[in-house]
């Protein structure tokens, strides 16, 4: 049976490849009187994908149990697109800042502290706060993500952290959106992580769920400056949801 590789979670999908590339290179050859052994070559480390595979799952197991991220409501596959990302980032020499990294989870309620700032060398959460979507993406859930200018969507995938300035908002950060099509305007569409009252436990106890965006990553006004300092200059940044669209034509996370 076919198992089409886009409907596979991560882990799965891996499993998959290392069988496909096993039984590719298998030393056995069928002949017309059955099967009989035949030499086969030593192949290069690169084509040792279940290896590589063994010690990437392994590697984020490590980080993901040690930064305590299950205990703060992070799933485990959630971290391993996060992980995989940073890791084509930092190969591709697209972060200046190789410690941090940090996740939007937006398959969580938006009553849940869903952003996470970790350093990896210290394998430490250092900050577990609330953040906001866009007002069209959804009410309690986001939904729906959009590129697009005036859509008031939240946009999804891997962002490249700059420098923090004040705005209309006060203190804020800007985020460079680097996958095309899914959120390359992010500059134009001024997408910021800056501080809010519309988001927070204050606001919370008087609200249904917290409150919502015109497309940027808001936080509460007093995590703002802790946020940025930890996340500006060149940091991976992440934002997850489980749609399948963004999943499978991700070139970041499927190149």
């Amino acid at each position: 049976m076919k198992i089409p590789l886009k409907t596979l979670s991560m882990r799965n999908k891996y499993r998959v490849l290392s069988v496909v590339l096993l039984l590719s290179f298998s030393p056995i050859l069928q002949t017309g009187n059955g099967l009989m052994a035949t030499p086969l070559k030593k192949l290069p480390d690169t084509y040792n994908l279940s290896s590589a595979t063994a010690k990437f799952e392994a590697e984020v197991n490590c980080l993901y149990t040690e930064s305590n991220l299950e205990e703060s409501g992070l799933r485990l596959e959630v971290f391993e697109y996060a992980y995989k990302g940073y890791l084509k980032l930092l190969e591709q020499h697209k972060l200046n800042r190789s410690n941090v990294i940090t996740i939007c989870d937006f398959s969580q309620s938006s009553r849940n502290r869903r952003l996470y700032v970790v350093d990896l060398e210290t394998r430490k959460i250092l900050v577990n706060t609330y953040v906001a979507h866009g007002r069209r993406s959804g009410g309690e859930y986001a939904k729906t993500f959009s590129n697009k200018w005036s859509s008031h969507k939240s946009s999804l995938g891997f962002f490249v952290t700059e420098q923090s300035y004040t705005g209309r908002h006060g203190l804020a950060l800007k985020i460079h959106g680097l996958e095309k099509g899914i959120n390359d305007k992010a500059d134009r569409r001024n997408i910021v992580i800056h501080g809010s009252k519309y988001v927070s436990e204050d606001y919370i106890r008087s609200n249904k769920f917290n409150g919502r965006s015109f497309g940027c990553p808001a936080i509460p006004n007093s995590d703002v400056k802790e946020v940025i300092e930890d996340m500006k200059g060149g940091s991976c940044f992440f934002i997850y949801h489980p749609t399948k669209k963004y999943l499978t034509s991700s070139k970041i996370l499927n190149g």
